[in-house]
């Protein structure tokens, strides 16, 4: 059981939704928290009714600002990326620009988080990454054009880190939610399954933190359902395509 009280974490994408929930379930545990995103202003009136956080504005997608960030953050325990960003788009409506965004937020801003703070915790033979991933990057899925290829790279990334970072201290974990009902989720016309609200998928991922296993997917029983989905083969999930 990994203790939160009296550590500092670095939650990257704490401005709406999930993150936001999520920074006051961690400053209802005890955490100290560092909260980033692009929108200075909700990050203020976040950290104005928490007890130990302080606002550090980022855009991810900004290689300068990211180094900038952490060469002023100090030390922290550990990092949570939930940066995100989200566009429904169906490949006969390729928008290339909202396309490549999601992927720079999603996938290319965590490398560039990662980057600079990896070597910091290998050196200090301690700390704690927790990537927010997707069940949508289990399988290709209509209309994900961006977004779910984003999040199979973030899956791979956290995957490969696993790997590499076994008996460094350094501990790796990957949180996969379904659908969470949040300003981006709003953007769907579809039915979504087992919709959860933010401040239940904060408590999830508040509960994996707690523990050291790899990966957690929710809600089950639809994470369940996506991944038999992405071991079936070709032939069976593209029939009559």
């Amino acid at each position: 059981m990994t203790e939160l009280s009296g550590k500092t974490y670095w939650l990257v994408g704490a401005s709406e939704g999930m993150g936001r929930a999520l920074a006051r379930q961690l400053n209802a545990a005890g955490a100290h928290l560092v909260l980033s995103a692009r929108n200075k202003q909700r990050l203020d009136e976040l950290c104005a009714d928490l007890e130990n956080a302080r606002v550090l504005p980022l855009d991810v997608t900004n290689a300068d600002a990211v180094r900038q960030a952490v060469a002023v953050i100090g030390d922290v325990d550990g990092v949570i990326y939930n940066a995100g960003a989200y566009e429904p788009m169906h490949t006969t409506q390729w928008d290339s620009e909202a396309a490549l965004m999601m992927c720079e937020v999603n996938f290319s801003g965590a490398l560039r988080v990662l980057g600079e703070i990896v070597p910091r915790f290998l050196e200090n033979g301690q700390g704690d990454i927790t990537l927010i991933g997707s069940l949508a990057g289990y399988r290709g899925l209509p209309s994900a054009i961006g977004y779910g290829a984003s999040k199979a790279a973030l899956i791979s990334l956290a995957e490969t880190m696993r790997f590499d970072l076994k008996d460094t201290g350094v501990v790796v974990r990957l949180v996969n939610p379904g659908f969470v009902k949040t300003r981006l989720t709003q953007k769907n016309s579809f039915r979504m399954p087992m919709l959860m609200t933010a401040d239940k998928a904060a408590s999830r991922v508040l509960k994996a933190m707690r523990k050291r296993r790899f990966r957690t997917d929710f809600p089950a029983p639809f994470s369940w359902a996506i991944k038999t989905l992405a071991i079936l083969p070709d032939w069976l999930v593209f029939r009559g395509k």
